[in-house]
């Protein structure tokens, strides 16, 4: 069976979000040991107890969950339509578009959970709003 040549940067995504969920869990339980927390506290009151340096992997994970969602939906749209070359190569406007919204995500998530220099990702996420933009164009091309 042939993949769709999109499938693979989508895939690659999730599997850098299941990435973040153990980074941030590797990080997150050892800060939380021994701090006593009632059962219904609130997420800012947990976080008052843990370190930024812990936090921003948190924040990330999170991240990771909010803007990709759409790259997701156009991505597979893009996919189900057969817009992109299915001439096996990496190089149609689709798969570059979709793998550097893929390595812009990533980058962004290492200065986030690394650093947190808010200018830096402040422009990874334009970039990666941009480059979400240009694949939705091209849905748009392809439905009209």
């Amino acid at each position: 069976m042939e993949v769709p040549s999109l499938i693979r940067p989508v895939a690659t995504l999730v599997g850098w979000t299941f990435f973040m969920e153990a980074w941030m869990y590797k990080t997150r339980l050892p800060a939380l040991k021994g701090v006593r927390l009632p059962p219904n506290t609130t997420k800012q009151s947990m976080n008052a107890h843990i370190p930024s340096e812990v936090q921003w992997k948190a924040d990330n994970y999170n991240h990771l969950h909010e803007a990709p969602t759409r790259f997701y939906a156009i991505a597979l749209s893009l996919s189900i339509l057969e817009v992109a070359s299915s001439s096996g190569t990496d190089l149609d406007l689709e798969n570059k578009l979709a793998w550097g919204y893929v390595g812009v995500r990533v980058a962004h998530s290492l200065v986030q959970a690394v650093t947190n220099v808010i200018p830096i990702r402040f422009g990874l996420y334009i970039l990666s709003e941009v480059t979400a933009l240009g694949l939705f164009g091209r849905l748009v091309y392809a439905l009209v």
